[in-house]
């Protein structure tokens, strides 16, 4: 993102209820270090065969699977159709997305649990009505590229038409993106309020600090 304005093109994902064993399968569950998972992004769909964490051979991909073909491959922004991200409460889903390379989702709606784990990760999330995810989704697929710029300052979507779109997004998830700011630097921002709150406790509580 750069001055509040996400510019890329839209990896097209047609079809509802995309789970999250769909997103990142079981097998790449192991680590929890929050990177290295952009290669199994939608891996059952990409490639042929399966792998694991470690594997180091290079394998057969499906050219039929939208992330295989150009320009899709090289995109940054994805949209979807309706509850994207059921499925089980897998952290990992958020990290394979954001580990890719993509910063936007989009959807006609989202489970909840995924959309707890985007904004606690700070990777966008944005609704909008069903006509207009169908009408993005096939133009997308049926140009040789199909790049949209999202202005959060503005919460808008213009597309290559130059036609305008408007979003609706929580201000304070808003300002968590747009800050890169994670739950410690959120907590952080209220830290004299706390010090304040703690001397007021150890004044009216002693012995809750006492060592001995």
């Amino acid at each position: 993102m750069k001055n509040n304005v996400f510019e890329g093109q839209i990896i097209p994902i047609n079809r509802d209820n995309v789970d999250t064993d769909i997103i990142i399968p079981k097998q790449y569950l192991k680590s929890i270090k929050k990177s290295g998972f952009g290669p199994f992004l939608f891996d059952s769909l990409r490639y042929m065969t399966t792998a694991t964490l470690d594997s180091t051979e290079e394998r057969e991909k499906n050219s039929s699977f939208i992330l295989n073909q150009i320009p899709y491959c090289n995109g940054s922004i994805l949209i979807s159709k309706s509850n994207f991200g059921c499925g089980s409460s897998r952290e990992h889903a958020v990290w394979a997305i954001q580990n890719y390379g993509i910063g936007v989702v989009i959807a006609e709606s989202y489970a909840d649990i995924f959309s707890r784990n985007s904004y606690k990760n700070g990777l966008l999330l944005i609704s909008l009505d069903k006509d207009t995810v169908s009408k993005i989704i096939d133009s997308s697929l049926s140009a040789s590229s199909y790049i949209i710029k999202i202005n959060l300052s503005t919460n808008s979507i213009i597309l290559p038409d130059k036609t305008n779109i408007s979003f609706k997004i929580d201000e304070g998830y808003k300002n968590r993106i747009m800050n890169n700011l994670d739950d410690i630097e959120l907590t952080l921002k209220y830290k004299n309020e706390i010090s304040e709150y703690e001397d007021k406790i150890k004044k009216i509580r002693p012995w809750l600090f006492d060592n001995d």
